[in-house]
């Protein structure tokens, strides 16, 4: 028990090292899916995008729908079986034949350095067909296959015609249908472990950046197992010290903040020694006290 509240120590002692190296990027991109240009099509509805970003946004911090849908084997899954990590939600629709391709083609560039930097253990993805009932099971194996989609974090999922609306909106999504297609919001749903909307990410062109910040928020801050306490803080800390190299376009562990947490622990470590000292020369002159 001693040796695990140290560790919990440590590792407080750690994140306050590397939140001195932390950074934050800003990105923007395309909200909005359009796959008719409306000033060509003026009679055809489009999405409005401050509304769309508007219903987005008011679902933050809210809890996610139990929802039951299928994978790509046609067996229910309930988002509620994903609680305990971290979960990337985005929307597609199989028929889309530039944004959902070319977003999730980013999205696995994206989740491939974020596992390069998490683990695949962390957290998982989900796509979600809402064109129903064209984006079946079957639809839904064949996107992921033709997309090169292999991670075993990442599933695809249909949902029933008659929960598409409760589930979208659940998620914050936005779609209006066209003649070549549907106008949607582009974005990514970050959920947290317990099943709450923690960030919406926008854009066709997601990077890296975007998906390891906020997922390293989370990992590091959930619950420390219980079983291999020692072995998972010091992943954490590892997680917490990667940093983002714009020359290579991939994260590295930065030795620099190595050494920082190893010039902080060895202050931290001075200071215990010196007040323990001087409470022991204390004790030692004023006896009775």
């Amino acid at each position: 028990m001693r040796i695990f509240r140290c560790s919990h120590v440590i590792y407080c002692a750690l994140l306050l090292a590397c939140a001195s190296a932390s950074f934050s990027a800003q990105h923007g991109g395309k909200v909005a899916s359009r796959p008719l240009d409306p000033a060509a099509a003026p009679n055809v509805p489009v999405l409005d995008e401050a509304k769309a970003l508007q219903l987005s946004q008011s679902v933050l911090n809210r809890p996610v729908g139990d929802f039951t849908l299928l994978d790509r084997s046609e067996k229910p899954v309930r988002l509620a079986d994903y609680r305990g990590k971290p979960l990337l939600v985005s929307f597609i629709y199989t028929g889309c034949f530039e944004v959902c391709p070319t977003t999730t083609r980013n999205l696995q560039k994206a989740v491939t350095q974020t596992v390069a930097v998490i683990g695949t253990d962390r957290f998982n993805v989900v796509s979600i067909g809402f064109n129903q009932p064209f984006d079946s099971p079957a639809a839904m194996k064949a996107f992921a296959k033709q997309n090169g989609i292999v991670f075993p974090n990442w599933e695809f999922l249909s949902p029933a015609p008659a929960i598409v609306d409760d589930l979208t909106k659940s998620f914050g999504f936005s779609y209006a249908p066209t003649p070549a297609g549907f106008d949607h919001i582009v974005q990514v749903t970050l959920v947290d472990a317990n099943g709450v909307i923690y960030r919406q990410i926008y854009g066709e062109a997601l990077i890296v950046e975007q998906l390891v910040k906020p997922l390293k928020e989370l990992v590091t801050g959930a619950p420390v197992s219980q079983t291999d306490a020692i072995a998972d803080l010091l992943d954490r800390v590892r997680i917490l010290c990667s940093v983002y190299d714009p020359k290579t376009g991939q994260y590295r562990v930065s030795y620099g903040i190595v050494f920082e947490i190893a010039g902080f622990l060895t202050f931290l470590i001075f200071i215990v020694w010196y007040l323990a000292k001087e409470l022991r020369l204390r004790n030692r002159k004023n006896p009775g006290v």
